[in-house]
């Protein structure tokens, strides 16, 4: 090899180090600005686990009483108290975790929402000199446990009152009552029904759904219409056609089109005498004690209205206090007026001209939650529809998957005793969980 040669050898040697040392240089800054990247979503993650942390702590707090025998409650918080203690949670966590530039959102409204987004914009550094913009986002949430078979008592909405047996399966009196007519009827037919299930506690749904944990197939606890013990499995197939011409005759309607045995019952949802509340008179309506945190000047409207339209008291009370806390001239970022948040078509399909007049819209609202709930025979769903409208609640034949909405039924349920129970047997039984 000449000498001409041997300089052109060493110049491509020269030339392959320098590109080998240039390709580790920017290797190294890629893998240090994904190991960056990795860095700061688990700052975002940490952060959200925590602020939910603090939530969960502090939800039960939410619901009790401002007042008691007439002083200041020092554990009660007010909404904006229970969101800062969720907000500082989640930026001081970020913080520790080198997370400056932080927002932290929580998506689904209510009076105590249950669910936390934290987002980082913090830049990514791949060189001396060189930044990247990056966003990394999670989010968690307060949700009912469902590994727990040993629960507790009943959730918050779980039906509570006295049981009647039919075929070994336990349901409301007034469902077993329409069921003995109804099984007459269809007797005389030569149709035999049985019940295959009826009323399941959240106890019992979680360990079904530990067995089977599918939605598809099992609801999750807290989900499932079998809690309020309405609902009746009913068979044999052979007489699922009979079902489906005469169960309306009887109150009974198919909750779902693709579970032909599923039907539930339609009456009398959600009244103080059906297990709703454990207070008062037991007649279900306006007789009953309203919960201690109703100002005394709505009480005698929300009565009247509950017995003008058959509607439990405590029902339209704990709307009202999600809907404005008894706030007569609120108004909502999506145009909602009123102690009971009518939007103005709602309110002239009800007569209501003046949704600022809190009688009056406390009786429209009770006129609204009547139809409602002989539309759905159920008091989550019936909630699910006053906040998001008939059609999704139709749609699924469920509370739909919209966190305000999921939020908002929640909430209600939780006041229906007063100082409820927040979305099931305590705080105890909310699992924090990162759901994005």
């Amino acid at each position: 090899m000449n000498g001409s040669e041997r300089g052109q050898a060493s110049m491509l040697l020269l030339g392959l180090l320098v590109a080998i040392v240039l390709g580790a240089i920017v290797l190294g800054g890629i893998a240090r600005g994904v190991g960056a990247r990795g860095d700061l979503q688990g700052a975002a993650d940490l952060a959200a686990l925590s602020a939910a942390r603090a939530m969960h702590d502090a939800y039960p707090r939410v619901f009790e009483p401002p007042v008691v025998a007439g002083a200041p409650n020092p554990r009660h918080l007010e909404r904006a108290a229970y969101l800062a203690l969720g907000q500082r949670a989640a930026e001081a966590t970020a913080a520790r975790n080198d997370a400056h530039d932080v927002r932290v959102t929580f998506p689904g409204g209510g009076l105590a929402p249950v669910r936390v987004r934290v987002t980082v914009h913090d830049a990514i550094a791949v060189g001396e000199n060189a930044r990247i913009p990056n966003t990394a986002t999670a989010e968690a949430e307060l949700a009912q446990g469902v590994t727990d078979p040993n629960a507790g008592p009943a959730g918050a909405g779980e039906y509570n009152g006295p049981f009647a047996t039919r075929q070994g399966k336990r349901m409301r009196p007034d469902v077993a009552l329409a069921f003995d007519r109804m099984a007459a009827a269809a007797r005389a037919d030569g149709v035999a029904l049985i019940i295959t299930s009826a009323f399941r506690s959240d106890t019992e749904q979680a360990r079904l759904f530990a067995q089977h944990p599918d939605p598809k197939w099992v609801a999750r606890p807290g989900t499932s219409l079998h809690r309020l013990a309405t609902e009746l499995d009913l068979g044999p197939p052979a007489a699922y056609g009979w079902l489906a011409r005469n169960a309306a005759r009887f109150h009974f309607i198919e909750r779902y089109a693709w579970e032909a045995w599923h039907y539930g019952y339609t009456l009398n949802a959600g009244s103080s005498s059906l297990g709703y509340r454990a207070r008062g008179d037991g007649d279900g309506n306006a007789s009953a004690t309203l919960q201690d945190f109703v100002p005394e000047r709505f009480a005698p409207a929300i009565a009247r209205a509950a017995q003008r339209w058959s509607v439990s008291g405590a029902l339209l009370a704990a709307q009202l206090y999600q809907e404005s806390g008894f706030n007569p001239f609120a108004r909502s970022g999506a145009g909602a007026q009123g102690i009971a948040q009518f939007m103005p078509a709602t309110a002239a399909a009800y007569g209501l001209d003046n949704p600022f007049d809190a009688e009056r819209a406390i009786d429209a609202q009770a006129h609204l939650m009547r139809d409602l709930l002989r539309a759905f025979g159920s008091v989550p769903l019936a909630l699910a529809a006053y906040n998001a409208g008939p059609q999704p609640v139709r749609a699924c034949a469920c509370v739909p998957a919209i966190p305000e909405t999921q939020a908002y039924v929640a909430n209600i349920l939780s006041l229906l005793n007063g100082v409820g129970d927040p979305l099931g047997a305590g705080a105890n039984a909310l699992e924090i969980r990162l759901v994005q």
